[in-house]
């Protein structure tokens, strides 16, 4: 029993006076490395990115978080203690950035690769690695804007004529949006004397077509509103 308890004490102190132990020269290089490379990971978002949000604002603390990660991962490297301290830190942590696209968190699990990387001194691994994701980053990119991808999105669209309107003239506006569309379904239409709204759910086969549709629908009706959304939740 006293044996047990001496090898508890003894692995207790260890676990709370382990020595940390890190090359200041090597501690440095790692943070320049991180810093550049999440710098340069930050100039390709902000030029490749098909992100709709502030890229540039989004962006800003690429450096700063790739730079805070090797810190944290070369200090909990040296200490099994400050490793588990840091599972209960990272409980009560949230990250509170709102995430809107998928793309966004790619760029953030690149960032926080490359303070894994710079603080676990694998520099040549994740440099490596960075400079492939960044090849990939620019041959995709340059992809889509050659290739004529078509447009996937279903669009919910709704027209808003103030006047009624012929059922010839309902029948031509299906058809031009047919003949822009790979997939049309009908949602409502709803008719009075003095209005004519109707909405449907429409994949376009690309958006520029889309957008002279709108602009026919204007030509054709001077007193009318068209509305897209991605969404079904439309304000008529």
């Amino acid at each position: 029993m006293e044996n047990i308890q001496n090898l508890t004490r003894s692995d207790l102190n260890f676990f709370i006076n382990q020595n940390i132990q890190i090359d200041i020269q090597g501690f440095v290089i790692s943070l320049l490395c991180a810093a550049i490379l999440s710098f340069l990971v930050q100039l390709f978002y902000i030029r490749y990115s098909s992100s709709l949000s502030n890229r540039k604002e989004f962006s800003k603390n690429f450096v700063i978080l790739g730079v805070t990660t090797t810190i944290v991962i070369m200090i909990v490297k040296s200490s099994l203690a400050l490793s588990l301290g840091l599972v209960g830190a990272l409980s009560i942590v949230r990250f509170r950035a709102a995430i809107k696209e998928p793309e966004e968190l790619v760029y953030l699990f690149l960032i926080i690769a490359i303070g894994l990387g710079c603080g676990a001194n694998q520099l040549l691994i994740i440099t490596t690695g960075i400079f492939f994701s960044l090849i990939i980053i620019v041959f995709y990119s340059g992809y889509l804007k050659n290739s004529k991808v078509s447009f996937e999105e279903k669009i919910s669209a709704g027209i808003v004529i103030d006047q009624s309107i012929s059922d010839n003239q309902i029948d031509n506006i299906i058809a031009e949006l047919k003949k822009i569309s790979k997939e049309l379904k009908f949602v409502s239409m709803s008719r009075s004397l003095d209005n004519t709204t109707i909405n449907l759910d429409i994949r376009p086969k690309n958006f520029q077509n889309l957008t002279k549709f709108t602009g026919l629908i204007k030509k054709k009706f001077k007193n009318s509103k068209v509305i897209l959304s991605y969404n079904d939740e439309l304000s008529l």
